[in-house]
Order: C-alpha cells, then sequence, then structure tokens
C-alpha cells in the first residue's frame, strides 16, 4: 500500500480509519483484530491533533503507511508534532481502580497500547514522532490470557 499523508485536522481521521481497514483487509485479519487495531491508531491519531497540534502553526501532517509480512501487519504513523511517548502516560495501578474512582480522560491510551495491538513502539527521529503497530495475522488477539 502507498503512505498516506493527510491534513492534522480531525475531519482527516476518517481517512486514516479507511487505510487501516484496508490494510487489514489485505492482511486477511478478522473482524476483532482489524477493529481493534483501527481503534489504537484513531486513539493515537485523535491525540495528535487534540495535543500535539492543538497549538501548531502551519501546515501539520500525518502519514500513515503499512507493511506485511507472513506473520504480521505493522502500521507507521507519523507526525511532526512535540516529542511525546505515549507509553510514559501508562500507569499500570491506575487501571485497576474501579471506574467510579477514575478520572475523567486518559484511558484511550491504554485501550490503543494494551488491548489494541500485540506490539506498540514509539520512536523520535529527525523532529518526527513516529509509532508502531504490529498485529499477528492468522491469529486471533485475546487480551485476556
Amino acid at each position: 500500500m502507498n503512505p498516506l499523508t493527510v491534513p492534522g485536522k480531525l475531519d482527516a481521521l476518517q481517512r486514516i480509519a479507511a487505510f487501516v481497514l484496508s490494510a487489514a483487509r489485505q492482511a486477511g485479519l478478522d473482524d476483532q483484530t482489524s477493529y481493534r487495531l483501527r481503534l489504537a491508531v484513531d486513539e493515537i491519531a485523535t491525540n495528535i491533533v487534540t495535543h500535539g497540534y492543538r497549538e501548531a502553526h502551519g501546515a501539520q501532517t500525518l502519514t500513515i503507511s503499512a507493511e506485511m509480512d507472513e506473520a504480521h501487519l505493522t502500521i507507521y504513523l507519523e507526525d511532526h508534532g512535540p516529542m511525546y511517548d505515549p507509553t510514559t502516560a501508562l500507569d499500570l495501578e491506575r487501571i485497576s481502580k474501579p471506574p467510579e474512582k477514575q478520572t475523567v480522560g486518559g484511558l484511550g491510551i491504554y485501550l490503543a497500547l494494551l488491548w489494541g495491538v500485540d506490539q506498540f513502539k514509539y520512536q523520535r527521529l529527525h523532529h518526527t514522532n513516529r509509532s508502531l503497530f504490529r498485529v499477528q495475522r492468522g491469529c486471533k488477539h485475546d487480551p485476556i490470557s
């Protein structure tokens, strides 16, 4: 698949979701794994647009690309916002609290990174944030076991 570059705006998120679902279809992922992957990418892309590009001046973009091998589908999401590693926001103690003791916001990162994909990696490369989302092909993703 050719990479897709979209404006760093909320209305571009639908195009990113369509790209992810198309890549998932080409990789032969089941519906549940496809949904989780789309949800994970959407959560990070939404955070980039709403937080990373909140005070940005000039044209800000997101670029999404996909790679497949026999075992995995890997999605890459790149942006040019301030450096931010989403894994630093993970507080495993927080998610063990009952819902009524939770603070508002921030739980989407947990869904995206712990439930949505088999592997997530963040890199900062030459003023570019790069998020890697990887899922296995040919087997169901079971976050419970």
